[in-house]
């Protein structure tokens, strides 16, 4: 199962909107990493929603339920909010995800999480 973090501008639509609307298409990704990294999606992959704009935090748990294998077409639906939003400072602030693209490459919308750092943000959710 590949782990997954996923932008979006909350203006354009916001986590509360993927949750009333169940399934959705993840559409408008143009960079080419970003639509590399999208055609890898397999349903089943979990994907951490990030708010990005004002919000500038990962705010809820995603899943892929559909998804062509070498194609950047993705269905997915919300599973649930945080308990509590992971912002981009506190990620920041863990010397454990300086690696991460999040922190690296601010401009990417779709990226894959490895394991390890899916475990920290499930730990910093709790904090």
């Amino acid at each position: 199962m590949g782990l997954w973090l996923f932008k979006e501008e909350p203006t354009q639509f916001a986590f509360e909107q993927l949750q009333a609307a169940g399934p959705t298409p993840w559409t408008g990704v143009n960079n080419p990493l970003a639509r590399k990294y999208l055609a890898q999606v397999q349903p089943g992959d979990r994907i951490w929603f990030y708010a990005t704009g004002k919000v500038r935090a990962i705010v809820g748990l995603m899943r892929a339920i559909q998804g062509v294998a070498g194609q950047a077409d993705v269905v997915v639906e919300a599973v649930r909010p945080l308990l509590k939003p992971v912002t981009l400072a506190r990620i920041k602030a863990e010397p454990s995800l300086a690696d991460w693209e999040l922190v690296r490459l601010p401009r990417l919308s779709v990226m894959p999480v490895t394991a390890e750092q899916w475990q920290k943000i499930e730990e910093l959710e709790q904090d």
